[in-house]
């Protein structure tokens, strides 16, 4: 069982629950402006980068402990309690010292068992919420190791955020959200307190409103979002903050919609709508059976005829094809990419299976006409 935020001390009957601050808390002035200018826009907690993970050295990687003076400071001065990022048993024991109210885990920590588990051991016993995000890449289990690490030492105060995955390929996103991820991690842990970071998502400010949007309609809890001061002069992260005002702006433009309907009758509306996606997901499944039909007897062709599984020629004219055709049928590109590369991935085991089949037959006949 998972205690809502509202247990740690966050206002009851409210959604979403926001967390903001800067990236980095780079000066006492800059952090303290900034918590005022928050809590003038209701926002329910404050955050601040304290140790920053760089990619590379040389850049900014936070104040340190000394930081941590700053942030209480302005925790006081805005009555906001305030949360910090920890990646070791070290920041773990500074952050409790300073008197920190809650402690978040990064992406790049929550990738490391380890050391997860060195953090999580450190606050045996220690009665203080922590947030997990996910891990820099798309690895569910992982995410949910994480979690279950701080379960065990008795902690029933624990959330996650979302704040996307890391990915080689060029996109609109600074991480890709791929959705379907905390969409399960719900589904498997029921109760959990989710949150979104959509800074971290977009990497920039012209997208925060439709992410944060779009994490709400998913029925997400809450929001972490950086906010500065004066985001042009941050020293990390400049791109994706916005000043207080303009975060009270965003959070005024958001919709909180109902996660259900009380009307009988668009409620019968609605189930009617159902009934017909239920019907069409019918038929999708018997036209993907009746194609893994013929894909198997193509590769009894292919083991007659000693060809390779995979044609690459015939694998790109089908991709250039369904990509149009997609679009041509107002779906996007993306969505058509994903569906045909689990066809082709389900088409291809279906194949093999067949060719090991037909070499099994072909084997226990050889072996009857020699006898």
């Amino acid at each position: 069982m998972f205690l809502k935020p509202d247990e740690w001390g966050f206002p009851a009957n409210t959604r979403p629950w926001v967390i903001a601050g800067p990236c980095g808390a780079e000066s006492e002035e800059q952090v303290l402006e900034t918590a005022l200018g928050l809590k003038e826009q209701g926002v329910h907690a404050l955050r601040a980068g304290i140790w920053k993970p760089r990619t590379r050295p040389g850049s900014f990687e936070g104040m340190g402990e000394q930081a941590l003076v700053w942030v209480k400071k302005a925790s006081i001065a805005s009555g906001l309690p305030v949360t910090v990022e920890v990646a070791s048993p070290k920041h773990v024991e500074q952050a409790l010292k300073a008197g920190i109210d809650f402690l978040w885990l990064g992406a790049r920590t929550t990738v490391n068992p380890f050391l997860v588990q060195e953090i999580a051991d450190s606050l045996k016993g220690v009665d203080i919420p922590v947030m997990i995000k996910n891990p820099v890449n798309p690895d569910l289990e992982l995410w949910i190791g994480a979690i279950e690490r701080f379960q065990r030492t008795g902690n029933n105060k624990i959330a996650a955020i979302h704040r996307g995955f890391s990915s080689y390929e060029n996109q609109t996103y600074r991480n890709k959200p791929n959705w379907e991820l905390p969409i399960e991690l719900r589904r498997r842990l029921p109760g959990i307190t989710l949150f979104c970071d959509p800074s971290h998502i977009c990497g920039n400010t012209f997208m925060l409103e439709y992410v944060a949007q779009f994490a709400l309609d998913l029925q997400y809890d809450g929001l972490m979002i950086e906010s500065h001061r004066n985001p042009k002069e941050a020293l990390s992260d400049a791109a994706q903050q916005l000043t207080p005002g303009e975060l009270g702006v965003l959070l005024s433009s958001l919709q909180v919609r109902k996660p259900s309907i009380d009307d009988p009758f668009e409620l019968s509306r609605l189930e009617d709508l159902r009934d017909q996606i239920d019907e069409i997901d019918s038929e999708l499944l018997n036209l993907m059976a009746q194609r893994m039909n013929v894909a198997r007897t193509i590769g009894k062709y292919k083991f007659l005829n000693n060809l390779t599984i995979l044609q690459p020629e015939r694998w790109e004219e089908i991709v250039a094809s369904r990509v149009k055709s997609g679009i041509d049928k107002e779906l996007t590109k993306e969505f058509i990419l994903k569906l045909y590369g689990l066809i082709h991935e389900e088409s291809m085991f279906h194949q093999t299976n067949q060719m090991i089949q037909e070499k099994k037959d072909k084997s226990t006949k050889d072996s009857s006409a020699s006898k």
